[in-house]
């Protein structure tokens, strides 16, 4: 079914670091009045980065998760910087995070993360060919790197410190995305 999007009749803002946070006043096309609140990205998005070792083998990076308070593994990510590509930010993260650069760059899709509530959108990239290079990052330790098998999905979706939706969602669309001929 096909709606009319809400009308929005007004819009209350304010900053919290580098979101905004927006109230809005909406009328839905039953008549129905409601507010909702949104978190609105002040960047440029964010790319997901999925890093392929060889044909069978991705690259994840364990990092501190100040949200759990713990070393989380998942994928290569970060912000895209205002003037980047997908393209170019998911190479430089690359090279930040996990020190390696890649030949070959694809980006698949966007995903975004509570769409109910927040304009946020990261960009999956799969990125093949790997090289060694380091660049500087903005992280407070070097991340540890570790190879996982595709084949090996299933173990590691149930694993506590693998949580982030983003990376859960990458691997799965980027295996089947390889499997298909890429």
């Amino acid at each position: 079914m096909s709606r009319r999007l809400p009308q929005i009749h007004n819009v209350v803002e304010e900053h919290i670091g580098p979101f905004r946070q927006q109230q809005l006043d909406l009328e839905f096309s039953n008549g129905e009045r409601r507010h909702f609140q949104r978190l609105v990205s002040g960047g440029h998005g964010a790319v997901v980065v999925v890093p392929m070792l060889d044909d069978e083998t991705v690259l994840l990076v364990r990092e501190y998760a100040a949200g759990l308070h713990r070393y989380e593994l998942g994928l290569v990510k970060g912000r895209i910087d205002a003037g980047e590509s997908p393209i170019e930010a998911a190479d430089r993260e690359l090279k930040e995070e996990a020190g390696y650069g890649a030949h070959s760059l694809d980006v698949l899709r966007s995903l975004s993360l509570a769409p109910t509530y927040m304009s946020h959108q990261s960009w999956l990239v799969v990125a093949r060919q790997l090289y060694p290079q380091r660049l500087p990052g903005d992280e407070p330790e070097e991340l540890e790197v570790v190879p996982w098998k595709l084949a090996e999905l299933d173990q590691l979706m149930l694993r506590e410190d693998f949580s982030e939706g983003r990376s859960l969602a990458a691997l799965f669309i980027a295996r089947e995305w390889l499997r298909g001929g890429a």
